[in-house]
C-alpha cells in the first residue's frame, strides 16, 4: 500500500496483513504499534485523510481505528484525535502470542439487523411440528434446487398479497440468504453476456463485491435530492440493482415516474431490473409501496429475504424472476436443494397460518416506537437532521460539515457500533459527499434500547 502524502500529516507506510482491507489495515497498524515503529502518543492521520491517501472508503479506516481502540492499541478522544496508546514495546519478540478477540461493542446501532431476541420461538416451534407431521416422505430426499414446492407456493401467495408481486411457484427459487441469491444471479448474468450492472451511488458495499466477484463491473447510477435516477443507465450496463421501495440507506422511495422510466429502459434494451425489497414489510407514516416487479414481471428479478422480518440466521431468501431465468438460477445452485428441508417446510407453514403476519405487525409497532425515540434524541442535537424515517429499520442523521468523523470517533470511545454514511458510498459515485451516520434501531433487544440511545446521545454534537 502506498505511503501517505502530506495531506495525512505524517508519512505512514502500511502494508495490509492478510485478507480483507479493514482487517489487513488493522493488523498493519497493530503490528506497527506492537513493534514500536509507531511510538506511543503518535497522532495518526484522520480517517478522512488516510482514506483519501490510500484510496479506500473512509469508514474502512474508521472501523479499523475503532477495532484497535477497543483492543487498547489506540486511543480516541474528542479534541485529541486518534493516537497510539502507551503500552510495552517488544521489537524483538517473535514468540507466539495468544490471539486477542476484539472487545464486543456495548451497543449495536448498525443497520440491517432486526431484534433477534424477539424471534417468535413458540410460534416457530408450533409451525415446525405441524409441518413435520404432514411432510411427505420425499421431502427428506434430495430436493429440487429451486426449493420445496410447499414454500415456493406459500411465498408466491404471500408476496402477491402483501407486496403486489406477480408470481407463481414456478418463478420462485429459494436460496440460502440474500448473499447466495445475488451471487447466483451474478453468475447467471455473466453467463448471459452481461458485463456491467448499474448500482445505486449509496448502497451495501457487500452487494457490490458479490457482483464484482462474479466478474461484473458495478457502475454507480445518478443520485440527487429525490434519490436514485435509474432511467438512463450508462452505456454497456445490462442490469440495474435497486432498492425502490426504500432506498438504502438514504430512505426515499423510487418515484412513480422513475419507476416507469427504468421499466421502459429494460423493455427497450432487453435489460433487467434487480429489485432488492429488503424491508418491504416495515412502513410507518405512509401506505405500503408495492413492488416494482408488478409493473414488469418479464424484465424484473425480485429478491426478498426473511432476514429483517424474522432473523438473518435462518438463511432463507428467494428470487422471483421470468421462468427461463428462474431455471438458470436453479441450475446455478446445482443438482440438489442445499437448504434445510425442515426450515423450508416450517417457513411455509408459518406463512400460510398467518403467524408471519402477526409477528410482522407486532414488530412494526415496536420498531415504530423505537424510531420515534431516536427522532426525539436527534432533535436535541444542534445541527442534526433526521431523514429516511418513514419506513425500514434505520434512519440517516445528517451532521454539520466534518461531523461524521467526530461522531464516529466518539462512538468508538463509547463502544457503540455505528456506521458512517461514507461506508455506503460507491467509490466512483459522482455525488457530493455528505456528513451523516446511518443509525439502525432494530438490533438492540428491548432491555438495551435505552442504553444504546444514551450512548448515541453522548456522541452527537
Amino acid at each position: 500500500m502506498p505511503r501517505n502524502r502530506a495531506t495525512s500529516g505524517i508519512d505512514l507506510h502500511l502494508e495490509p496483513i492478510g485478507p480483507g482491507l479493514r482487517r489487513g489495515l488493522a493488523r498493519a497498524l497493530r503490528e506497527a504499534a506492537r513493534t514500536g515503529r509507531l511510538a506511543p502518543g503518535t497522532r495518526l492521520p484522520s480517517s478522512r485523510a488516510l482514506a483519501a491517501d490510500l484510496g479506500v472508503a473512509r469508514n474502512t479506516v474508521a472501523e479499523a481505528y475503532a477495532d484497535l481502540v477497543a483492543e487498547g492499541w489506540l486511543t480516541a478522544r474528542q479534541g485529541s484525535g486518534t493516537r497510539v496508546a502507551a503500552r510495552p514495546v517488544a521489537p524483538d519478540d517473535t514468540a507466539p502470542r495468544p490471539v486477542r478477540r476484539p472487545a464486543r461493542p456495548a451497543h449495536d446501532l448498525r443497520p440491517g439487523t432486526p431484534d433477534v431476541s424477539a424471534f417468535p420461538r413458540s410460534a416457530w416451534l408450533s409451525a415446525a411440528r405441524r409441518a413435520l407431521a404432514v411432510a411427505p416422505n420425499d421431502a427428506f430426499g434430495h430436493g429440487d434446487p429451486a426449493g420445496r414446492p410447499e414454500l415456493r407456493a406459500a411465498l408466491a401467495d404471500y408476496l402477491a398479497r402483501v407486496r403486489g408481486v406477480r408470481a407463481d411457484p414456478g418463478r420462485v427459487v429459494v436460496c440460502g440468504g440474500f448473499g447466495q441469491a445475488l451471487r447466483l444471479l451474478g453468475t447467471v448474468l455473466r453467463a448471459r453476456g452481461v458485463r456491467a450492472v448499474g448500482v445505486e451511488s449509496y448502497g451495501f458495499s457487500d452487494h457490490r463485491e458479490l457482483l464484482e466477484r462474479a466478474g461484473l463491473r458495478t457502475v454507480p447510477l445518478p443520485f440527487d435530492a429525490r434519490g436514485t435516477d435509474p432511467g438512463a443507465p450508462p452505456e454497456g450496463v445490462g442490469a440495474v440493482l435497486l432498492t425502490p421501495a426504500h432506498q438504502f440507506p438514504m430512505g426515499p422511495p423510487l418515484s412513480p415516474e422513475r419507476r416507469t422510466a427504468v421499466v421502459e429502459w429494460a423493455r427497450r434494451t432487453g435489460g433487467l431490473v434487480l429489485e432488492d425489497d429488503y424491508d418491504g414489510e416495515f412502513r410507518y407514516d405512509r401506505r405500503p409501496i408495492g413492488a416494482l416487479q408488478g409493473l414488469a414481471p418479464e424484465r424484473t428479478v425480485y429478491l426478498g429475504t426473511s432476514s429483517k422480518s424474522l432473523a438473518p440466521g435462518l438463511r432463507l431468501s428467494w428470487t422471483v424472476s421470468p421462468p427461463d431465468l428462474a431455471a438458470e438460477i436453479a441450475a446455478a445452485k446445482g443438482r440438489f436443494d442445499d437448504r434445510g428441508v425442515l426450515d423450508q417446510l416450517t417457513f411455509a407453514e408459518f406463512l400460510a397460518s398467518g403467524d408471519h403476519d402477526r409477528h410482522v405487525r407486532a414488530s412494526r409497532a415496536r420498531y415504530r416506537r423505537r424510531r420515534d425515540a431516536l427522532v426525539a434524541v436527534a432533535a436535541d442535537a444542534p445541527g442534526v437532521r433526521v431523514t429516511g424515517v418513514a419506513a425500514g429499520l434505520h434512519a440517516v442523521l445528517r451532521l454539520p460539515p466534518g461531523g461524521e468523523e467526530s461522531v464516529m470517533r466518539a462512538a468508538a470511545w463509547q463502544r457503540l457500533a455505528l456506521f458512517g454514511l461514507a461506508a455506503f458510498r460507491h467509490p466512483e459515485a459522482d455525488t457530493e459527499e455528505v456528513d451523516a451516520v446511518v443509525v439502525g434501531y432494530g438490533a438492540p433487544p428491548d432491555h438495551a434500547w435505552a442504553g444504546a440511545l444514551d450512548a448515541l446521545r453522548r456522541c452527537l454534537p
